[in-house]
């Protein structure tokens, strides 16, 4: 296993139990007497960042919920990072190449499709449930790649990567659907405002512009066009990952030889002076810094925001938003509420359909002699981890908040239906997927 990835794996491991915690956390205040109160009106407090009459965070002239923020604001910052791991798997990554993609694009493709038709069987004919059609479209890589972890070794890297890259499909597909689905109310005004913002990044990629502050910049002007113009905000976060440069201003080759130089005019210490202390000549003081210099500027815009934002995405803004969104009241629900409506609707989705889907367009796939099956699976591991794709979470709930939020009092029940649907959904698909990977993995690797 390569140490890039070891080291995301890692980070996924890290990210889902400090998920698991917030969302416990949510759970409990939103059901305990002494604090769900508060815990129901701090969402609803507004938030303003103004300058004069002007607020950053407003919707129309009327400022924004904190609850809002978070899901249109911090969530955009989600997708920036999400859209920047899908752009360099394209370029460099899993996704590179016809053979490493086909297998991972096909299984996600089905991972989508079948979920939505279950979901549509499970409520067919009522239009407000099925505004929910895509909750169980998404597989959360990090509690997914968080559940293989427990297996360490056992687990072949084939399937591993195998995961990663369905999960980044499926995060795209999600993108997809979030920008084509969830829009309304289209303002021709800021969406001529935000076609301007992004041809003026698009500018500044050909023009070779490697500043992060230009597209930052930007971006956030960006976001709040975007939010004003019926598209939905996050879909702003994916456009400027897209147009933040993967390349270098000059050849890496360029830069791999300012370094070498450098290197060979540091005299050569004799062995019997390697553990005695020098002190550096200002020229070698100025030729280390030029390595330095120079070994920055071989990391493009891409990789280093990339990496710059996994510590506050999976440690700031997903734990907020899992504390935001997973605290499902369950005062007046029964058990029977998990096994009607929205939530057996979205919990077959995952564990039905998400598993049927990924297997089933694999599968056929793999016998048509399209692609191969992952190194070092067989067909009942990579079942199991299928299985396991039906951990949905993160984008799940946001798609459940984009589908059901503000309907009404008519509808008011439907959104902590389907939230429940997604925990139930997700917890199944989690315990089934260990069980099986712990039957048809190999004993010792």
């Amino acid at each position: 296993m390569n140490y890039s990835f070891k080291s995301k794996l890692k980070m996924y491991i890290n990210s889902s139990v400090v998920l698991i915690f917030f969302t416990v956390v949510a759970l409990v205040c939103a059901n305990a007497p002494v604090v769900k109160d508060w815990y129901a009106a701090l969402w609803t407090q507004e938030v303003s960042l103004a300058v004069g009459d002007f607020n950053f965070f407003s919707h129309h002239g009327h400022a924004i919920t904190l609850g809002q923020m978070i899901n249109d604001f911090l969530m955009a910052i989600f997708f920036l990072s999400v859209g920047l791991e899908i752009k360099r798997e394209i370029m460099v990554g899993e996704l590179s190449s016809r053979e490493k993609a086909l297998l991972p694009v096909i299984g996600a493709i089905g991972g989508m499709l079948l979920p939505v038709l279950v979901f549509y069987l499970a409520c067919p004919g009522d239009a407000a449930m099925q505004r929910g059609l895509a909750i169980p479209m998404a597989t959360d890589i990090a509690f997914s790649l968080g559940i293989l972890s427990v297996f360490k070794m056992r687990v072949p890297i084939g399937l591993k990567m195998f995961l990663a890259a369905l999960a980044v499909a499926d995060d795209l597909g999600g993108i997809l659907v979030i920008a084509l689905f969830y829009s309304s109310d289209i303002n021709l005004l800021y969406l001529g405002l935000s076609a301007l913002c992004v041809v003026a990044m698009v500018i500044g990629n050909i023009k070779n512009v490697s500043a992060k502050l230009f597209y930052v910049s930007i971006g956030l002007v960006l976001w709040f066009f975007m939010l004003n113009s019926g598209i939905h905000a996050t879909i702003a976060g994916v456009i400027v990952a897209f147009c933040i440069p993967g390349t270098l201003k000059k050849s890496t080759g360029y830069y791999i030889e300012r370094i070498r130089s450098n290197v060979n005019r540091f005299p050569v210490i004799e062995v019997g002076q390697r553990h005695k202390t020098i002190v550096l000549s200002n020229d070698q003081i100025h030729m280390l810094k030029s390595i330095e210099s120079a070994a920055d500027h071989m990391i493009s815009p891409l990789q280093e925001m990339e990496d710059r934002l996994h510590t506050p995405i999976n440690y700031v803004v997903l734990p907020l938003f899992a504390f935001a969104n997973a605290g499902v009241c369950l005062a007046g629900m029964s058990v029977g509420d998990v096994f009607s409506g929205v939530s057996l609707a979205v919990m077959l989705g995952l564990v039905i359909g998400k598993f049927l889907g990924v297997f089933s367009f694999s599968w056929l796939a793999v016998r048509m002699g399209i692609v191969a099956l992952p190194t070092g699976a067989t067909w009942k591991s990579f079942a199991s981890v299928c299985v396991v794709c039906g951990i949905g979470f993160t984008v799940s709930m946001f798609i459940a908040e984009l589908s059901y939020a503000g309907l009404g009092a008519s509808a008011a029940a439907l959104l902590p239906q389907a939230k429940l649907g997604v925990l139930c959904g997700s917890i199944i698909s989690a315990i089934l997927g260990c069980i099986l990977l712990n039957r048809t993995l190999p004993r010792k690797r």
